[in-house]
């Protein structure tokens, strides 16, 4: 392989990079390009910590061993106490190289080679490879994010005489350029996972979009969701400390979960607070989709409620107000630092409907508003009557589900 095709090759890697290309096209077009070239790859393994609240890694594998054409797969993988995946790592060469500094590790697997190293080399050598390389490309202490310190790759062959010297001394100069564009990569999800994470789906798509100026919103016509859990203050009180983030989890994950199902955006979490909007073509849409969550999270909290206390751990309910109203939506806040959320009357009134459910024994409130913009739903609903809402000026009249009607289809 000489220095014009190593030339080539570091091009197609940058451009790829650039264009953003997914990191299986990126990896599988450069092992199939390295074959081309001479290089008798027959399987790589390319993987990098992240940062995400449930996915440790990432690992995309290349492997041509098979009787079809090379397959290349991206595989997710979590934070474990498994003890035998623990050992598995603390026995592999990319712990090795984690450990020592080293740059590279490699193994000639002939005939009477020593067996019992790594169990991973001694299981490629047994399906008949026969020359093993592992790189370890570490990023700088500015360069890192969260766990991501470095990207591991491992350069199997099955040819005869394994990589010769050139090869081996191409894969490691080509090794750092593919290194360098997967953690592009890499950043663009991070960055995509930590605005939806948390600021919501659609917040965190507008922002990397460019839409970050302070002061400057959109007006939406949307059904806004404002809920809170029953006696939590109470459940503070009198619960062991460490049970209190578990139950903030349990409950706000049915919740979320079905506000996202029926295409609500979550926009805010005020201690036990959620607030999210549905933004759809029409409004009646918009209430339809809300209150089908609302039904839906009614249910799963329901299961929940049985499995905890099946456990011996508290159990609660949650409140919710739904009102359908103009807001405005955009960045709001100091200069250096904002927030992406909604504002407007409509907002302020929906948290005072969702604070009527204790006075009014009702875990569910909907404002005259709502059932104005959504005739179908009519039927599943019924009036509890007027009421005057603090800090808003004209009675109003409030309704809940009709524990008579059935659930919509």
């Amino acid at each position: 392989m000489d220095a014009h095709r190593i030339l080539d090759l570091s091009r197609w890697i940058t451009d790829a990079g650039l264009q953003g290309l997914p990191a299986t096209e990126l990896v599988g077009g450069f092992c199939e390009r390295l074959v081309e070239a001479g290089v008798p790859l027959t399987r790589t393994v390319i993987g990098a910590d992240t940062l995400h609240p449930t996915i440790a890694g990432h690992v995309v594998t290349w492997d041509s061993t098979g009787r079809n054409a090379a397959e290349v797969r991206q595989t997710d993988y979590g934070t474990t106490t498994d003890p035998a995946l623990e050992e598995k790592w603390l026995r592999s060469p990319f712990h090795r190289l984690y450990t020592t500094g080293e740059v590279m590790l490699r193994r000639r697997l002939v005939d009477g080679c020593e067996a019992g190293e790594f169990p991973v080399v001694d299981e490629l050598h047994a399906q008949g490879a026969t020359d093993y390389m592992a790189i370890v490309n570490r990023l700088g202490p500015d360069a890192a994010i969260g766990e991501m310190d470095c990207i591991f790759s491992s350069w199997v062959t099955h040819h005869a005489d394994g990589f010769n010297d050139v090869q081996q001394d191409a894969l490691l100069t080509l090794a750092g350029t593919l290194a360098l564009a997967l953690r592009g990569h890499a950043v663009a999800r991070i960055a995509n996972t930590l605005v939806e994470t948390y600021l919501g789906r659609d917040a965190g798509h507008r922002v990397l979009r460019g839409h970050i100026r302070r002061g400057i919103a959109e007006k939406l016509d949307a059904v806004l969701w404002f809920s809170d859990l029953q006696g939590f203050t109470r459940i503070t009180d009198t619960a062991p400390p460490e049970t209190i983030l578990p139950l903030l989890n349990d409950y706000a994950e049915l919740v979320v979960t079905a506000i996202h199902r029926h295409g609500g955006q979550v926009l805010k979490f005020m201690g036990d607070g959620i607030l999210a909007v549905f933004d759809r073509n029409s409004a009646e849409d918009a209430c339809r989709a809300a209150l089908d969550a609302a039904e839906e999270a009614r249910e799963r909290c329901k299961e929940l409620n049985t499995r905890r206390a099946a456990e011996g751990m508290p159990v609660t309910r949650f409140y919710l107000g739904l009102h359908q109203g103009k807001v405005f939506y955009g960045n709001i806040g100091g200069v250096d630092r904002l927030d992406f959320t909604v504002v407007g009357p409509a907002v302020n009134e929906a948290s005072r409907i969702a604070a009527m459910c204790r006075s009014l024994d009702q875990d569910l409130l909907l404002s005259s508003a709502f059932v104005q913009s959504a005739p179908e739903c009519r039927q599943r609903l019924i009036s509890i009557g007027r009421y005057l809402l603090r800090g808003v000026g004209r009675p109003q009249e409030l309704y809940t589900l009709d524990p008579e009607a059935g659930r919509a289809p």
